[in-house]
């Protein structure tokens, strides 16, 4: 038997009925699920400095456990000393396994760790069933070594689901974990 992540196997089991049940589909292939999770770090500093760019590719592997690739700039800002083709940011996707595994980390270790910590605002989604989430420091992963961090910067976390409507895809990652705050 090959290892299926806990979340996944939680998906299959629970979260897959309550969402029949609390929508009404006709059809298991109806039910949301979440497809893929993009994590995206901005570097602007990264004009004056290449080896920041180095530095946010380490620690986006860390964090995900997957390559990340830079971000080039699509055209030239003469204020800013930007060039077209420079790299200023840093971005991983995730699917399948490792994505759910990233998601697990984030909800039970990584979250708890933000200071002051109520949950997560619920008005980050987007009209079409996706939902990004801001996070202001990247040392609330217990992966990164504090001591080894250069600048202390935040990320971008895009969650892309099948769901149709906010409220579907809200209710799929309650379901899957994610602590929205309660209005």
């Amino acid at each position: 038997m090959s290892y299926v992540p806990r979340l996944k196997a939680e998906y299959k089991s629970r979260v897959v009925s309550a969402l029949t049940e609390e929508f009404g589909y006709s059809n298991i292939m109806q039910v949301p699920k979440l497809q893929k999770i993009v994590v995206s770090k901005g570097v602007g500093a990264a004009i004056a400095d290449k080896k920041l760019i180095d530095y946010a590719l380490e620690e986006l592997a860390t964090i995900t456990g997957q390559k990340p690739i830079a971000t080039l700039s699509k055209k030239d800002v003469a204020n800013f000393k930007l060039r077209k083709g420079m790299p200023i940011g840093v971005m991983v996707t995730l699917r399948g396994e490792k994505m759910y595994e990233f998601l697990d980390r984030l909800v039970t270790a990584s979250l708890p760790r933000v200071r002051d910590f109520n949950g997560i605002k619920a008005n980050g989604f987007d009209g079409r069933g996706n939902y990004n989430l801001g996070i202001t420091e990247q040392i609330i992963y217990p992966e990164i070594n504090i001591d080894k961090v250069n600048k202390i910067g935040g990320m971008d976390i895009a969650f892309v689901t099948s769901a149709d409507t906010d409220k579907e895809a809200k209710s799929l990652l309650g379901e899957l974990g994610l602590p929205f705050k309660k209005n």
